[in-house]
């Protein structure tokens, strides 16, 4: 259903994603549902419902992107597919722009239980194990916010 998707994702996904922003004195920017059409014949178009980019403009997706994030109703598994190609979409983004990173992080996430993925040349690696988040206090949020933060230190954005 993707009212509760929708509602899911903006309740916690975008609060945590904006926290990553404000952590990084918004030297990085979030789209949230924006159309990213990188290669229409290679199936590389679509919504991203996230993207995290190293640029402090926000008008437009500017490279590079660094992260893709997938909201899911009922399985990380779901999303990932989705995901990985959002990733390789972003990774030849940046190509086409001169901003080649070595690294695409992906997540996909149904709010409550997060999976990362991270692209680098040819090869996706899948974390195995997911995070979940029990409540407001769980540990898991500074997991998260720290696993979303690496990348960004690593771009020299802090």
């Amino acid at each position: 259903d993707n009212d509760t998707e929708k509602a899911r994702s903006e309740l916690i996904i975008a609060p945590l994603l904006i926290e990553i922003r404000e952590l990084f004195n918004r030297k990085v920017s979030l789209f949230s549902g924006r159309e990213f059409n990188v290669d229409a014949t290679q199936g590389l178009n679509g919504f991203c419902d996230y993207i995290v980019s190293a640029s402090e403009f926000t008008l437009e997706i500017e490279a590079p992107v660094i992260t893709i994030v997938e909201a899911k109703n009922e399985s990380t598994n779901a999303g990932l597919g989705q995901c990985i190609a959002e990733m390789v979409a972003a990774q030849r983004f940046n190509q086409a722009r001169n901003r080649t990173i070595p690294n695409i992080y992906g997540v996909v996430t149904t709010g409550r239980v997060w999976r990362f993925l991270k692209l680098s040349a040819q090869t996706v690696a899948i974390d195995n194990e997911e995070l979940v988040i029990e409540n407001e206090e769980d540990l898991s949020i500074s997991k998260i916010l720290a696993i979303l933060s690496e990348p960004i230190k690593g771009l020299n954005c802090a």
